[in-house]
């Protein structure tokens, strides 16, 4: 039977366009590849009901399921996930921080990776995000992401930052902006931003504002970081393997020399002292810090205030006592750049020039 030439331009068509399922997979092989690394936290949670958005347990669903429950990722890259850890981020210790770090520098290596996310809890994402800023040697976009509601919950937000944090991650104009934290809409550097509210969404900000903001999977930017980070750091985690102990002694009205006398026994490298205002430290802890400070044990003055930062010389004589000041960085982040400084050294000049810098 003659074929007719509507059935014969069908057929040849047909034979030169390639199967549905085989052009959808040529399509994602060309989209950035990018990899979630996964930690557990509150974006890993589940409560018991819906009505649970507070009271959850962290850690509980593993990153294929995360995925699995997001397809469209696959309309903005071609995504691959590893679990890292499953606990909760107020857990992590520096054990984790390095091996965490070790890994993405490993995967930003590799020609076919575009970028690195890092799902991860809120208590301590800050911490974790800062120190990859300053330890991997790439200027491909590392993201932290993390969820204020289980996904479990009534509008739970973990989905929709998870897959904004992948539109950032695989954005070619976010490369060069070092460790970032993408969290309600918002993309901040995770230098400046810090958990500053908790149970609302937006717990995330910063005094000096975000970077930008990412919507419907465009980035929409404002301004850029100028302190040093990534490629433009002298510490690299390839050449780290154990971090110095450094610990955070509380200020408050009242306050005993208790815990600054226990931390100098216990034989800490340095202690953060999370000064009241401009770094203020009492009457009665100068003389317990400097006590330390002779004999060896570096102090360094920050301030329990979340806005602002320490000016030197102010408040205490800081070229005096040979103490070092934290600048705008909050004590948790103090302490993770006090011990990356250590393992170059412990002249304090040195130490100060790092917390100018960084």
């Amino acid at each position: 039977m003659a074929l007719t030439l509507t059935a014969m331009t069908a057929m040849t068509a047909q034979a030169r366009s390639p199967a549905p399922a085989t052009a959808q997979a040529a399509t994602q092989t060309q989209k950035p590849h990018v990899v979630v690394l996964a930690t557990g936290g509150t974006i890993a949670g589940a409560g018991a009901s819906a009505m649970n958005s507070a009271s959850y347990t962290a850690a509980k669903v593993p990153v294929d399921k995360l995925l699995a429950g997001l397809p469209e990722v696959q309309n903005v890259a071609r995504v691959s996930g590893e679990q890292v850890f499953q606990i909760a981020s107020e857990s992590f210790t520096n054990a984790e921080l390095l091996e965490l770090a070790k890994r993405v520098s490993a995967l930003l290596k590799q020609d076919d990776v575009a970028g690195v996310v890092v799902t991860h809890g809120t208590d301590t994402m800050e911490e974790t995000g800062f120190f990859l800023n300053l330890v991997i040697d790439s200027d491909k976009p590392i993201v932290m992401v993390g969820s204020m509601r289980p996904g479990t919950a009534i509008s739970a937000d973990g989905a929709l930052n998870l897959l904004n944090a992948i539109s950032v991650a695989a954005s070619e104009d976010a490369r060069g902006k070092g460790a970032l934290i993408v969290m309600n809409d918002e993309i901040h550097t995770a230098r400046d931003a810090a958990k500053l509210v908790n149970i609302k969404t937006n717990a995330f900000q910063s005094q000096w504002g975000p970077l930008g903001m990412v919507v419907e999977g465009r980035n929409y930017w404002f301004r850029d970081p100028v302190k040093r980070h990534t490629t433009d750091s002298e510490f690299n985690i390839d050449d780290i393997t154990e971090l110095p102990a450094v610990e955070i002694a509380y200020s408050y009205g009242n306050v005993a020399p208790t815990a600054v006398q226990a931390l100098g026994a216990s034989g800490v490298k340095a202690i953060v002292h999370a000064g009241t205002g401009n770094g203020s430290v009492p009457n009665r802890i100068v003389p317990e810090l400097n006590k330390l400070r002779e004999n060896g044990t570096l102090i360094v003055r920050s301030s329990r205030v979340p806005a602002g930062f320490v000016l030197r010389n102010a408040e205490q004589p800081d070229d005096q006592y040979d103490w070092v000041v934290a600048h705008d960085l909050n004590p948790q982040k103090a302490r993770i750049l006090t011990a990356l400084a250590l393992t170059k050294g412990n002249d304090t000049k040195e130490l100060q020039r790092i917390f100018w810098e960084y």
